[in-house]
């Protein structure tokens, strides 16, 4: 199977138009891929998902087991609206254990939030050492939202690319493994789902009227994504565009770019800190001397 990462690493001079938002990149060829490509997705990412828990386990139980251990992994969604970052939340993030999982959805900064600088309310939402992060929206609204609907002047989202760039550089040195993340989906699968949503009584609270507002801002949207992915696309924390017309894809995709992080730290379940023999036996003698006060009386 290709090298998924690879496939879907975008950088300096990406161009979204060229990129086939309903495309599958990566997926076999095979017969029997090509006959239900949707339901072998789908059997795939049940197995992809066990594998992320158990490599879940092991990145929890080394930061447990020595506090020196700093590393963690971190993925950054980002999409237009409809792009399905909450179903991709949902389904790559599945398996895993919640309790070494730190999910954050960020909307328009609160009163607070906006009294500090725009990477002030990311730094508190980062995971811990041992924990797998899920940013839904991230510091990256603030040089594409901030942009396009002119909420600062040029001179201050021009200058956020090398301030987001500087940070991850500070987390990637500190233990983080970055997973960047654009659900590339086209105008009128975005159209679709809206009307998805209409249709659907039980996800009227999905839809949002300022979502047709921004319909109209969808070229500035793309070049803006296009300028983040740029400039914000390194070495250390790559950018990957995930077609995401096929939802079963994009799953797919995404859970591959996840556990490919995980694997390239190479974790394994930490030693013990104690002989298990020696445990063993003091369980033993515990359980004989118990039952021997039990016969006693």
């Amino acid at each position: 199977m290709a090298d998924v990462s690879e496939l879907l690493r975008a950088g300096s001079g990406v161009e979204l138009a060229s990129i086939d938002t309903a495309g599958t990149p990566g997926m076999p060829a095979s017969r029997r891929v090509s006959q239900d490509p949707k339901a072998w997705a789908r059997a795939e990412l049940t197995g992809i998902g066990a594998e992320l828990a158990r490599q879940q386990e092991m990145l929890f139980a080394n930061a447990k087991s020595d506090p020196a251990d700093q590393r963690r992994v971190l993925l950054v969604l980002q999409a237009m609206d409809c792009g399905g970052k909450d179903g991709t939340v949902k389904r790559v993030s599945r398996a895993m254990n919640p309790q070494g999982l730190r999910i954050t959805a960020f909307g328009p900064p609160t009163a607070e939030e906006r009294q500090h600088d725009f990477l002030w309310r990311v730094r508190r939402a980062l995971p811990l050492p041992g924990y797998v992060g899920i940013f839904n929206r991230s510091h990256y609204e603030d040089v594409l939202v901030a942009r396009v609907r002119e909420l600062v002047p040029p001179r201050v989202w021009k200058a956020r690319y090398e301030k987001i760039n500087a940070f991850e550089r500070e987390l990637v040195d500190s233990g983080f493994s970055l997973v960047k993340v654009m659900l590339h989906i086209s105008y009128d699968e975005q159209r679709k789902r809206l009307l998805e949503r209409l249709d659907e009584p039980t996800k009227h609270w999905k839809y949002n009227p300022d979502d047709v507002d921004n319909r109209a801002f969808w070229p500035a949207y793309q070049q803006a994504y296009q300028d983040a992915i740029s400039r914000c696309g390194t070495d250390h924390a790559p950018w990957h565009v995930v077609p995401a017309d096929r939802k079963w894809y994009r799953d797919w995709a995404v859970a591959q770019l996840v556990l490919g992080a995980l694997r390239r730290l190479e974790l394994s379940y930490p030693p013990p800190g104690f002989d298990p023999q020696t445990e063993r036996k003091r369980l033993e003698r515990d359980e004989a001397g118990r039952a021997g006060k039990v016969n006693v009386r």
